[in-house]
């Protein structure tokens, strides 16, 4: 199957991607200040740059894309017809690299919370919020460590 867009098209398209600050993180930054958390961005001195550092809570929450991360069962992750092997030699490297970050982050004391780009679509955003923040501030079946 050809691409219906030009190549010129295509790295336009593909240049148009941000890597953070994209509107998923902002929903859930945006959400979790109202709440009176307050966080770190994209924090060079920790594996992966996390999107979101909670210290008080020593949690991380990554913002991930479904696309981007390989979110198995999603509608929203469909590998690309075109140029398959690239992409998917592409997205398996995001996902191992996810999960290596994830165990750094985890070996060294930290929570890392995961939210998926379409838990945060307009039917489900509301619940996937409210659980992230009973999951941060620990009000429901704790099963963690509370924080210190």
């Amino acid at each position: 199957m050809a691409d219906v867009l030009s190549k010129e098209q295509r790295k336009y398209n593909m240049s148009r991607i941000r890597g953070k600050n994209t509107k998923p993180e902002e929903l859930v930054r945006k959400y979790l200040f109202s709440k009176g958390l307050r966080y770190r961005k994209n924090d060079k001195r920790l594996p992966g740059q996390p999107d979101i550092v909670l210290p008080k809570y020593r949690t991380i929450v990554f913002v991930h894309g479904c696309f981007w991360h390989m979110h198995e069962g999603c509608r929203y992750f469909v590998l690309p017809a075109t140029n398959t092997e690239f992409w998917k030699n592409k997205l398996e490297g995001n996902r191992e690299r996810d999960i290596k970050v994830r165990q750094e982050l985890e070996d060294t004391g930290w929570r890392v919370l995961t939210v998926w780009e379409c838990e945060l679509k307009k039917g489900r955003r509301e619940e996937t919020l409210a659980t992230l923040y009973d999951r941060l501030t620990c009000q429901h079946n704790c099963v963690h460590n509370p924080p210190k």
